[in-house]
């Protein structure tokens, strides 16, 4: 009873007592026996008739126990493979809408088909989303015969699924997809000007696959539609790319302690002046100039090839800071991308202009169901139960765990702390024993294999540059003698089998200790770091792990945690370890800290989007209504007397058809200019903090004001275009009537946070003035100077 009324009132996120699933996991057990010996068509019959029940309207937690063990029969009969029981409770706790904690090799992806199939009989739809392209198909492929066999139909979506082929897929009972790819799916749905031409059946359970991954790490990257608008900005970005990079730091630009913020200085504001030949930057006719500029700086001072971005066939792509790999069609947003392109002298891609944009987490909550498996959910065991309505069920290993994982080895200095890493690499690698190294950028990868080739040491190395090979990379990096160098394991997906695939010397690797794991550094979160250290040691093998760390690490400088060491003690040129226990401790302190300060940032960050996904449910509903031919004509209400002299000109069903096609249109480009007026006052509302306001509730009511008028004006609009378009018997020409939608759409995700969480801290009440605050109010305080100072000297 109190377990009950913990959960409910979510005084309890984690639940590791699984002794109410155990009733039902002896009850698959006995139904399998049963099926044992069925030959395969009683089995189908078997799984008809769970079909027809479900679809009848029967509970599906009455059909669990034999559609459990069906699946399991038929996993052995098709894959030669039989859940553990772990993994069965696994699947239980998913299907009570829970997320799955289970460790790295427990298979993750078998637990999940029993649920799937559970929910697939019911004929309302299933989908996973997995962490990537390549896990979707694998995953498909490789659970298809399960499905096949029980008589429910399965597909996939990749990200060059072209639209008639994903509305077929769509109609599938089970559908594997990345996040993203279904998010886009999701908001192309709201473009459409015909019913028929939307692609996404919406599912009633989702399962997410690497679920922290998705769900916390990449929450609240906003998803967003572009259309081709015309260009009317001629500024040259190159020449300003080339006018900044001759700029030298502290003489002309500078930064702040933390390399957050950026700006100019008296004499770097002149030299742009100069050749820009601008006269004064900051007046109010160089605001655009002025704009570019600064977004070139912080392009050149602020962002770091090879750390937050690579370059690779002539585009910029965008580098995640949680997991070190290349992020498919992400891009910085207000023109910074733009600047980055410009820095590199690439060919500047269009921004475009916004049709439509939301957030995985609002995504993922339009499911009415959903549930998750992950190695790493604790950590995030409230944000999950807060922002998803979910609990963490932490399912024990099948096999005891025998990874020994070491206390960190702390180092004064990086240089140190790399020549320890390389004789330590160097001295494992001479038994034989197969090494996984983790790091945490692509410069940091590159340097170290550099080294260890430098002493004899052939390594793979998997970053952002090549992640396209990742999986057969990683499948070999068990094998005996092999050194992996990975930019960081999140959501790889592929497990590491001691010996490979086929299992080759795998009892020497045994022997040997198993698969020894080295991090180079600690991450902000604590769930990285376990990501990590749980590739070794799967289903009982042995295993090893340790993270060397140093003074000079972005994690200890970032938080002030190398100055908590005496100075008396802190030698910059001392090569030996430091005593980890003072280390250890802030370092799991600030992991802490910061996961709950990111958490609150979320949270609130979801209080301001949701504001605005309240609102586009208002624009849906009438979109919908146009769709579906049940709106209310705006002519009737506002000229019923010009109304009937269309319908006895052109027939009601003409003049109906009309007013669909242009209210259509008048709504969708007043709703994209509306999402680029939220987002001017979302850019400026920080300034309110600094009043003392409270932002959240400024930036409600100041929405709230522009959207009370945006009804009225879109009628407006309507009403006047009725009057003066062409009625032809097919209807309106859109293109002459200048109300064509853009021809050319594409689909992108923001990368909302370059400079890290500076402008979130101010709108949730964290830090001092970040990079957001402290750039509005540079600009027109150094315009304020400037004008002064041309007063004072005469210039105009």
């Amino acid at each position: 009873m109190f377990k009950q009324l913990k959960k409910r009132f979510k005084f309890d996120y984690v639940e590791r007592d699984l002794s109410e699933y155990h009733p039902a996991l002896d009850q698959i057990r006995q139904q399998e026996k049963q099926f044992k010996n069925q030959p395969d068509k009683e089995l189908r019959d078997q799984s008809i008739e769970l079909i027809q029940k479900a679809r009848n309207g029967a509970s599906l937690k009455e059909l669990l126990v034999k559609a459990y063990a069906l699946v399991s029969e038929v996993t052995w009969r098709k894959l030669k493979m039989r859940p553990f029981d772990v993994q069965i409770l696994a699947a239980i706790a998913m299907f009570h809408g829970n997320i799955a904690e289970m460790q790295t090799g427990e298979g993750k992806t078998l637990a999940a088909t029993m649920p799937t199939y559970l929910h697939a009989i019911s004929g309302e739809g299933v989908h996973i989303h997995t962490f990537n392209d390549y896990l979707a198909k694998r995953d498909a492929n490789w659970m298809k015969p399960i499905y096949d066999f029980l008589g429910t139909s399965v597909g996939y979506i990749q990200e060059g699924t072209d639209s008639n082929e994903r509305k077929d897929i769509y109609q599938k009972d089970i559908v594997y997809m990345t996040a993203k790819e279904g998010g886009f799916d999701y908001l192309r749905s709201f473009l459409v000007t015909d019913k028929e031409d939307i692609i996404q059946r919406k599912a009633q359970f989702a399962i997410i696959d690497e679920v922290d991954s998705i769900l916390i790490d990449e929450s609240r990257i906003p998803m967003v539609i572009a259309g081709e608008v015309p260009k009317h900005d001629a500024i040259d970005l190159y020449q300003i790319a080339k006018v900044i990079q001759e700029l030298q730091y502290e003489k002309d630009f500078q930064t702040d302690e933390y390399g957050l913020n950026i700006f100019l200085t008296e004499q770097g504001i002149e030299k742009v002046e100069k050749v820009l030949n601008c006269q004064n930057l900051y007046a109010e006719k160089n605001e655009v100039l002025l704009t570019h500029v600064n977004l070139s700086l912080q392009a050149h001072g602020l962002l770091k090839r090879d750390i937050d971005y690579i370059v690779r066939d002539g585009k910029i792509e965008l580098i995640d800071e949680f997991t070190g790999r290349i992020v498919d069609n992400r891009k910085w947003p207000h023109g910074l991308q733009a600047a980055i392109e410009a820095k590199e002298n690439l060919f500047i891609e269009p921004e475009g202009k916004i049709l439509g944009k939301t957030t995985l987490q609002h995504f993922i909550n339009t499911y009415p169901k959903i549930c998750g498996m992950t190695g790493t959910a604790q950590p995030a065991a409230e944000e999950f139960a807060t922002v998803y309505g979910t609990s963490v069920t932490v399912i024990p290993t099948n096999a005891p765990i025998k990874r020994l994982d070491h206390p960190d080895l702390v180092f004064y200095n990086k240089q140190s702390k790399l020549k320890a890493l390389v004789e330590k690499i160097k001295n494992i690698h001479e038994t034989g024993r197969p090494i996984l190294v983790g790091t945490a950028s692509v410069e940091e990868s590159e340097i170290l294999s550099e080294k260890l080739k430098e002493n004899g040491i052939l390594c793979q190395t998997l970053n952002a540059k090549n992640d396209e090979e990742e999986a057969k990379i990683i499948a070999k990096a068990g094998t005996l003698g092999t050194v992996t160098i990975s930019t960081n394991m999140a959501g790889r997906g592929t497990d590491i089998k001691l010996g490979g695939e086929e299992g080759e010397d795998r009892q020497r690797i045994i022997n040997l200790g198993g698969l020894y794991v080295i991090g180079t550094n600690r991450f902000e979160s604590s769930r990285i770091d376990n990501q990590l250290r749980g590739r070794s040691g799967r289903q009982g093998d042995p295993g090893e792990s340790q993270f060397f760390v140093s003074l000079e690490d972005d994690l200890l400088q970032k938080h002030g945690i190398d100055e908590l060491i005496p100075a008396t003690f802190r030698n910059k040129h001392e090569v030996s370890t430091i005593s980890s226990t003072i280390v250890n401790r802030e370092v799991n302190r600030t992991q802490r800290i910061v996961e709950g300060k990111n958490f609150d940032i979320k949270r609130t960050l979801l209080k301001y989007a949701s504001f605005i996904e309240m609102q586009k449910k208002i624009i849906d509903q009438k979109r919908n209504s146009l769709l579906d031919d049940t709106f209310k004509s705006v002519l009737v209400s506002h000229d019923e007397k010009y109304y009937q002299e269309l319908i006895d000109k052109y027939g009601k069903s003409l003049v109906k058809k009309v007013e669909k096609q242009v209210t259509l249109a008048v709504l969708d480009k007043n709703w994209a200019d509306y999402l680029e007026e939220v987002e001017h006052i979302r850019q400026g509302i920080h300034l309110f903090a600094m009043g003392g306001m409270n932002p959240l509730f400024e930036f409600q009511k100041k929405l709230d004001q522009v959207f009370s008028i945006l009804i009225p004006k879109i009628e407006k609009e309507v009403i006047g275009k009725m009057k003066v378009v062409n009625i032809t018997p097919r209807g309106i020409d859109l293109q002459q009537e200048g109300l064509l939608s853009p021809t050319s759409t594409w689909t992108y995700l923001i990368n909302d946070n370059p400079f890290g969480d500076r402008l979130a801290m101010m709108l949730t009440g964290y830090g001092n003035i970040g990079f957001g605050a402290f750039a509005a109010l540079l600009w027109p305080l150094l315009a304020i100077y400037y004008l002064v100072k041309n007063k004072l000297s005469g210039k105009k």
